[in-house]
């Protein structure tokens, strides 16, 4: 067989970085970010140098507005242009909400990382969507309740996928690690807001187990998402590494459905 004649199984490109909008709870017209984004297509037939124009065509064709009902429409056209068996596509991107303050009332915006991830098995098969973000939010070290001079506090990354049925909004992800975390992160702090939240930290008792359990009872009962999982990577300041906890919605997890 000649070099023109190979069949290859896998063609895309990795990490293009792409402005699109994305789905926002305070912007109706989505906001606006870079995304890198990576394609990978499994083609059966014969390598063509035009597929790699043909990803990049259709990326221009759906870069407004993404989110959970969009994509599953988008993808279709990956597959049928490229008479594909498989497409996944993952977009990473940045998004930032405006937060406020505990006590001064200061508006700053704290960034997040998130991630839509899609996949599909034919044009008439099934279309997976996970959603994916990254929450930084602060719990109670565990070695510090053993120690008589007081609580201290840990930085826990909340990395939560979702599979959802219809669109979750970033917005009430953060809002529901937020409201559970013994205290939010935020990009900016008055020396008031610094006062208070340091007297929170080494009063109250908040471990990242708690922080997790409590996440998982909302999204156990959110009827609109069909599977969560929840990791907690946690950074003590007395160690170079971090520790993680997890859970997600499985029939071997007691209470982690609350199907009827």
């Amino acid at each position: 067989m000649t070099e023109e004649k190979r069949f290859l199984v896998d063609v895309g490109l990795k990490n293009l970085p792409f402005p699109m909008k994305v789905l926002s709870k305070v912007s109706p017209d989505g906001q606006q970010t870079v995304a890198n984004i990576s394609i990978n297509a499994r083609i059966m037939h014969e390598f063509e140098a035009k597929w790699i124009d043909a990803f990049v065509q259709i990326l221009h064709q759906h870069r407004e507005k993404i989110g959970t009902k969009t994509l599953r429409t988008n993808i279709a056209d990956y597959v049928e242009k490229l008479s594909a068996s498989r497409v996944n596509i993952d977009f990473d991107y940045p998004f930032f909400i405006e937060k406020t303050t505990p006590k001064s009332g200061e508006k700053c915006l704290v960034r997040y990382l998130c991630r839509y991830s899609v996949r599909t098995p034919s044009i008439r098969g099934q279309t997976d969507v996970i959603f994916k973000m990254e929450v930084p939010c602060i719990t109670t070290y565990p070695a510090s309740k053993i120690r008589e001079k007081g609580l201290f506090g840990q930085l826990s990354i909340m990395d939560i996928e979702i599979d959802p049925k219809q669109d979750i909004y970033p917005e009430d992800i953060v809002d529901i690690v937020d409201r559970h975390a013994l205290s939010p992160v935020y990009s900016f702090l008055t020396e008031k807001d610094q006062d208070h939240i340091i007297e929170k930290i080494h009063s109250k008792d908040k471990s990242s187990v708690v922080v997790v359990d409590e996440i998982k009872e909302e999204l156990a009962h959110n009827r609109d998402i069909n599977w969560y999982s929840i990791r907690s990577a946690n950074f003590g300041m007395l160690h170079t590494y971090s520790t993680v906890i997890g859970t997600e919605k499985s029939m071997w997890v007691p209470f982690s459905g609350y199907e009827d």
